[in-house]
């Protein structure tokens, strides 16, 4: 693997050092913003995967741009956009480099905590770090456990107890090792999910990226979404102010989008791939491709197997683009008017969603060789990259289980559960 272009330990020196503001983004603009970077993402993305170059910089601009604001809260300053808008930002991006585009997705999903469990005061001081352009990150899953909800890391209290929850002790010590820890070696604050007090309820521990006992380790070797830096998360002794915790469980104590919003996200970056692929592919036919013999054509492009072949791969697409859309419509909608009835409309739209980008990405990542033909294979061109972005992002959580969902509720109406996995 070849070595990084920035040393870790200036890496982190440069993400921990204070942003500036970033500005605050109506939705038409925000859009134009994220199709203006995914154009600009996209020119070095073959390389950057190629030499697993790490997109510093790119990140470096997202923020600059204030996309990473747009979910702030209008009472703390911020442009509060649409889910609806948000997905789209997030496909447009994904389309340039989905790599770039997955980096912020748990920044998004954090912001989100904030929002629906955080105190006047974390939402005070988070937020205004977030509109000065610093980037949550990401230390939730944890390798070895016995599922994607199951941890071990554990908030232990320093001092005498006094009051209830978080509040029972002013200081906390946090221990524990985190894996696929996406955003984590390029933010200015973790969110770290643990446990308060062993068996205690999950709570989210607001950590600074530099604060002693952290260490990020770049240790992600994926076969796709090669350079979201994905590594691990390790905890040793870390002291964690009272005022910096927040339940996280509460979240799903009543109705709630929280894990609809997360996933829509997800299914934005694999549209985005296979919108990626697509187009990849057409540019590769229209300019590289020889027409077969049989075809009787002059262009690779005019063969009327492959015209089929483009046609039903834009049919896929844009059907999974068009179930985004309407998944992150139903999250807003169920979010003016959130019971058990909308939220779950919300789920299961984002659920057919999933399914749909799922399968729609990496089938055009995998068809692209089919039209594209012998030439498309070389490695120099990391045509590849697509599928194997596709394959390795959608493994994030099982479609299988997003259809099952969808069929228990087309057989009898059973809503599906409360977590953050849909």
């Amino acid at each position: 693997m070849t070595a990084l272009r920035t040393p870790i330990d200036e890496l982190a020196q440069q993400v921990v050092s204070d942003p500036p503001p970033v500005p605050v983004l109506g939705p038409r603009r925000a859009v134009e913003v994220a199709r203006e970077l995914g154009a600009r993402f996209a020119a070095g993305a073959a390389e950057r995967d190629r030499h697993r170059i790490l997109p510093t910089e790119q990140v470096d601009q997202l923020s600059a741009s204030g996309l990473l604001a747009v979910t702030v809260p209008k009472e703390y300053g911020g442009a509060d956009l649409a889910v609806e808008t948000l997905a789209e930002i997030v496909r447009l991006v994904a389309a340039g480099d989905p790599n770039v585009a997955q980096i912020p997705h748990s920044h998004f999903v954090y912001v989100n905590v904030l929002r629906e469990q955080g105190t006047a005061e974390q939402k005070e001081r988070l937020f205004g770090d977030v509109l000065r352009g610093a980037r949550f990150g990401n230390a939730q899953s944890e390798i070895g456990s016995k599922h994607v909800r199951d941890h071990a890391t554990t908030l232990r209290p320093v001092g005498p107890r006094r009051g209830v929850g978080a509040a029972r002790a002013s200081e906390w010590v946090l221990d524990g090792t985190k894996g696929y820890c996406t955003g984590a070696l390029f933010a200015h604050w973790i969110p770290v999910l643990a446990h308060l007090d062993e068996e205690g309820p999950l709570h989210v521990a607001w950590v600074e990226r530099n604060a002693p006992g952290v260490s990020v380790v770049d240790d992600w070797d994926g076969v796709g979404q090669r350079t979201t830096a994905s590594g691990t998360v390790r905890l040793d002794g870390v002291r964690v102010p009272g005022e910096l915790i927040t339940p996280y469980h509460l979240t799903f104590d009543r109705p709630q989008t929280f894990g609809a919003f997360a996933q829509v996200l997800h299914a934005a970056i694999d549209a985005g791939i296979a919108r990626a692929a697509l187009a990849d592919a057409a540019e590769f036919v229209t300019t590289k491709s020889r027409p077969y013999p049989d075809a009787g054509v002059d262009r690779a492009a005019q063969d009327p197997l492959v015209v089929h072949a483009f046609g039903e791969l834009e049919v896929q697409v844009r059907a999974a683009e068009a179930l985004l859309a309407e998944a992150a419509r139903a999250i807003d909608e169920a979010d003016v008017d959130l019971d058990d009835s909308t939220a779950a409309r919300a789920s299961l739209a984002v659920a057919a969603a999933r399914a749909a980008t799922t399968a729609a990405s990496v089938e055009a990542g995998s068809r692209l060789f089919e039209v594209c033909g012998t030439r498309s294979a070389l490695a120099s061109l990391v045509l590849d990259r697509h599928w194997r972005n596709a394959r390795t992002h959608t493994l994030h959580d099982p479609a299988a289980w997003k259809i099952q969902h969808l069929g228990h509720y087309a057989i009898d109406g059973t809503l599906p559960p409360r977590h953050g996995q849909l």
